[in-house]
């Protein structure tokens, strides 16, 4: 019986999250707590350490701020299993955002500025950032007013859909933009 004890307290002190588990338990007062969920008071460590012990079960430290520190007696294995398990399940719900580019020029069809206005609702209805971008070359950079009016006119045809995160403002050669995708009601 004490080798396996032993041998458990050796595996399981490898801890990531800081709780103090069996052995590493020094306090000389401890509350314990049964597996049930029952108190069982206030005892020494021995104690508490040899009633886990008899039900083959560990002495976890839950609350090592409290006057006596708390201990529960629990399936430590299992409780680290159920906690990953838990956090698993809250990563796949978690909506992760993408910023997605659509890059324009000043000089751009209706066609193609459809092209590009579509592309931008598909991705504002999945729920990503828009960057709406455009480029300007040589001489282009003496009209950005044009710039400035083909963002307005972008902005206002994805109203439905997208507010304006950043309105448009010029950076170097670029002019940028960042629709956000509207709350679904």
């Amino acid at each position: 019986m004490f080798l396996f004890n032993l041998w458990r307290c050796f595996v399981i002190s490898k801890k990531q999250d800081n709780v103090q588990i069996n052995e590493d338990i020094r306090d000389s007062e401890l509350r314990v707590i049964s597996a049930s969920g029952e108190q069982l008071g206030i005892m020494s460590s021995d104690q508490a350490l040899d009633l886990a012990a008899k039900e083959d079960l560990d002495l976890v430290k839950i609350a090592p701020q409290a006057k006596p520190p708390v201990c529960k007696i629990m399936d430590y294995g299992k409780y680290k299993f159920e906690k990953a398990k838990k956090e698993k399940e809250a990563r796949k719900k978690q909506k992760i955002i993408e910023t997605k580019e659509v890059r324009l020029s000043l000089n751009i069809d209706t066609h193609d500025f459809n092209t590009k206005l579509n592309n931008a609702i598909k991705f504002l209805k999945h729920g990503d950032k828009v960057k709406v971008s455009i480029r300007f070359r040589g001489r282009e950079m003496g009209h950005s007013e044009f710039g400035y009016d083909l963002m307005t006119r972008f902005s206002e045809a994805c109203e439905e859909y997208a507010t304006v995160a950043k309105p448009s403002k010029l950076e170097g050669r670029n002019m940028v933009m960042f629709l956000s995708p509207k709350p679904n009601k």
